[in-house]
């Protein structure tokens, strides 16, 4: 019988995912079996090609000398890049396995068919992992940047203007939209900036760059507690460095940097 190979597990609770202790720091679990008793386990190929496997427990974990529970999003600061990028897609396949148990179109339990793909055996019907669009845009104007606070914001960090697509709309329609709806500000020249995937739990944020055209502020509260235009040298408090929001007003602070060259 062949050895089996060692791969990464990325084992999650709800959003909270299993990191084993490596001296001061932390890592993924790379064994050969899952070092815990899982309830669901599911192979995932990564961008990469590298082969993991992404697994859930039953219950919560209490922290050990080996093992701990961590945020999804608060990995981020205690793993390398690529093992936080990775264990986003393993837990958007495993929110997707969860939430696909049963067709949608007649109820009846699904079968799994290949790695991203499960169907119906009375209907037929196929059902694949479910990306949800996001915009974000960066609002210059001036020597300034328009910054909000989202209501659904933990904390007092500021962002950007963002919003979902809908059906029917272009990125860039979208984005005039969400400035006008949210905002009450029309923009002009809409350039793309960048895209990230966003495993909260299953979204890509779609980042455009845009110059203010118009308008007053006139908040859309149920979304929005502030918005405001901010120079680089009075910036209330930033998103994280993980998110492409971050990256996009680091980029427009390198841009308007007068040290610049």
């Amino acid at each position: 019988m062949e050895d089996q190979k060692k791969q990464y597990w990325y084992i999650f609770y709800d959003d909270k995912l299993l990191l084993q202790k490596r001296g001061e720091g932390f890592a993924i679990p790379f064994e050969e079996e899952a070092p815990l008793p899982v309830a669901r386990m599911l192979p995932v190929t990564m961008p990469d090609g590298t082969e993991a496997m992404a697994a859930s427990l039953d219950a919560p974990l209490d922290e050990t000398e080996q093992f701990r529970l961590v945020g999804l999003r608060a990995s981020f600061d205690c793993l390398e890049r690529s093992f936080y990028d990775q264990a986003g897609k393993a837990y958007e396949l495993l929110y997707w396995d969860k939430h696909s148990r049963y067709c949608p179109v007649c109820g009846t339990p699904t079968i799994q068919q290949g790695p991203i793909m499960k169907k119906c055996p009375k209907c037929g019907n196929e059902i694949f992992p479910s990306v949800s669009p996001a915009i974000l845009v960066l609002i210059r104007k001036e020597n300034s940047v328009l910054l909000v606070h989202a209501r659904n914001f933990k904390g007092s960090f500021h962002g950007l203007v963002a919003g979902f697509l809908e059906t029917g709309e272009t990125l860039e329609e979208c984005v005039r939209r969400e400035v006008r709806e949210e905002t009450g500000l029309t923009i002009r020249n809409i350039t793309y900036f960048g895209n990230q995937p966003w495993p909260y739990p299953s979204n890509l944020m779609v980042g455009f760059m845009a110059d203010y055209a118009g308008g007053k502020i006139k908040l859309q509260e149920e979304e929005l507690s502030t918005a405001a235009f901010f120079t680089r040298d009075h910036l209330p408090e930033l998103p994280q460095k993980l998110s492409l929001a971050r990256r996009m007003i680091d980029a427009w602070l390198e841009e308007t940097d007068p040290n610049k060259p």
